[in-house]
């Protein structure tokens, strides 16, 4: 008569063990996901209206323009260069701490002025079909002197142009400070108080594309 085998069951230790590893492969993961490929953030503030709303959150390609050090945000390698009218995070170059969402609106060594809140890129008039401005009143960052963009800098505009704080403002954005490019929606709550749960969750937004 053969003997009954029987599994031998794992200890607690054996137990410990492969939960720790799993915790540890997930963090990975989630540490390298952040760091190479997407990255959530929410939008505080109008700035970028109608494209954002305050409470959106957005997630960011990190990978748009080059894999680079997650510690001081230099480029290891460099995989593409901002275009005209993306949607973009950065560092701010006036607190480091701090990251700011706008659209790219002036290339390298381009020239970048306002008039009455039409833009001119190079002396030549060009339409800007992401700008709003209010009815009234007129504000004086419609107007800006000719600027003239480095080599590896950025003219950034938030959307709502009569209240962003923007290029016009604190200056040139490097490209060393550009974080990635903005691409999807994938939460959007309404922040104001006294109103329904129903009201405040704002579902047609979610999943949207940023253009």
């Amino acid at each position: 008569m053969k003997k009954q085998e029987t599994e031998a069951k794992p200890t607690f230790g054996q137990v410990c063990l492969e939960y720790g590893q799993a915790i540890l492969l997930a963090v990975a993961l989630a540490l390298i996901i952040r760091s190479f490929l997407f990255q959530a953030f929410q939008i505080p503030s109008g700035s970028m209206i109608p494209t954002f709303l305050e409470g959106d959150r957005v997630l960011v390609e990190k990978f748009a323009y080059g894999l680079r050090n997650p510690i001081n945000n230099q480029v290891w390698v460099e995989t593409g260069r901002p275009e005209r009218w993306d949607v973009v995070v950065f560092i701010s170059p006036e607190d480091r701490s701090k990251d700011f969402v706008k659209r790219v609106v002036g290339l390298p060594e381009e020239t970048v002025a306002l008039a009455g809140g039409e833009l001119f890129i190079n002396g030549q008039r060009v339409e800007d079909p992401h700008g709003r401005y209010d009815p009234l009143p007129r504000s004086p960052l419609r107007n800006l002197k000719p600027m003239l963009i480095g080599q590896n800098q950025y003219f950034m505009l938030g959307d709502n142009r009569d209240h962003s704080s923007d290029s016009r403002v604190w200056g040139l954005v490097d490209f060393d400070l550009l974080k990635g490019r903005a691409w999807r929606l994938y939460w959007s709550w309404d922040p104001r108080e006294g109103r329904s749960l129903g009201e405040r969750l704002r579902s047609d937004r979610i999943g949207r594309k940023i253009e």
